[in-house]
């Protein structure tokens, strides 16, 4: 497991003079390691007739979602998790493919053998994301999206935490970088991120309690309150926007970001780059994710997580 150096004064100027560089934190390894312990437990699971069970549904042919839905299938058969893809094609016109995911979901929510329904995002143009969400059973909804679990978390009350911002959250405890009694900033204020980690760490209990400052893209004079963060979490959907000079010396910085950015030297034509200029940043910073290798890993092994806990409170029904 990845573990992130203690910084002094000394260190933080060594830092930002350009004598240090920021130790990388594995979010693969981290994953990986998280992983293991869920192939356990969902061994013991199946041992006692329970087979986690996550139903996925993927609408059109966007080639990004289905790559995304294809790692998912392949973790969870790697921690023995039974992942089905439903591909569902859209109709003639939104309102007829609105009502043939509506009417899936209706049928995942009445069997008692799926235990998970995620809904890729994002849905073809027209589509009402958030009525087709909102259908999804709450005990079943293991992206943590259906109003009722997201209020649970502003509550401290969770039934499923997000997949991404408990990736982070994790991903933070586990590197050494506890967010307690710290001063976080978030770039970001989607409820995909943002929003949910930022009631998330300013919990009072062990792996939050934070001062968390929640910023975006229109915040006046942003790096000026993004330098003052001991950790810094970049989840605005913009490429490479932070630079060295909104990172206080020392810092902790998460990139939650994955941007397809054009690069004529790749053979397919484009590389994958965060919200953080990671060349320039990594020279101020004490510890930094990559991207890729960084959050995505975190994010589909919490998703996995979920699963079994949502196969748990089946039994519970």
């Amino acid at each position: 497991m990845s573990r992130l150096r203690a910084f002094t004064k000394s260190d933080s100027a060594l830092a930002y003079a350009g004598g240090m560089t920021a130790t990388i934190i594995d979010g693969a390894a981290i994953a990986a390691g998280i992983r293991e312990a869920l192939t356990r437990q969902v061994e013991d699971m199946i041992v006692r007739g329970l087979l986690p069970h996550l139903a996925v549904l993927l609408v059109g042919d966007d080639p990004a979602s289905a790559s995304y839905v294809r790692g998912k299938e392949r973790a969870g058969q790697q921690t023995g998790i039974k992942v089905v893809i439903h591909r569902i094609e859209p109709g003639f016109d939104p309102g007829q493919t609105q009502r043939r995911v509506r009417d899936r979901i209706e049928l995942l929510n009445a069997d008692p053998d799926v235990h998970g329904i995620i809904l890729q995002l994002p849905l073809p143009e027209g589509v009402d994301a958030d009525a087709l969400l909102d259908r999804i059973d709450p005990l079943k909804d293991v992206d943590g999206l259906h109003p009722a679990n997201q209020g649970r978390i502003m509550q401290g009350r969770e039934r499923f935490l997000p997949a991404t911002p408990h990736g982070v959250q994790q991903l933070l405890v586990r590197s050494g970088a506890d967010p307690g009694g710290k001063r976080v900033a978030i770039v970001g204020r989607s409820r995909l991120v943002g929003m949910p980690l930022a009631a998330m760490l300013a919990q009072k209990r062990q792996g939050a309690n934070a001062t968390v400052t929640l910023c975006h893209t229109n915040t006046p004079e942003l790096a000026e309150l993004t330098r003052q963060a001991d950790i810094l979490i970049a989840a605005a959907g913009r490429p490479q926007m932070v630079g060295a000079d909104m990172v206080r010396p020392g810092a902790t910085v998460i990139d939650v970001g994955i941007n397809r950015v054009d690069d004529a030297s790749r053979k397919r034509g484009y590389r994958l780059v965060g919200d953080v200029d990671l060349e320039s940043v990594r020279e101020v910073a004490g510890a930094i994710t990559p991207v890729p290798g960084g959050v995505g890993p975190m994010t589909v092994a919490m998703l996995l997580n979920n699963v079994t806990r949502a196969a748990r409170i089946s039994q519970q029904r």
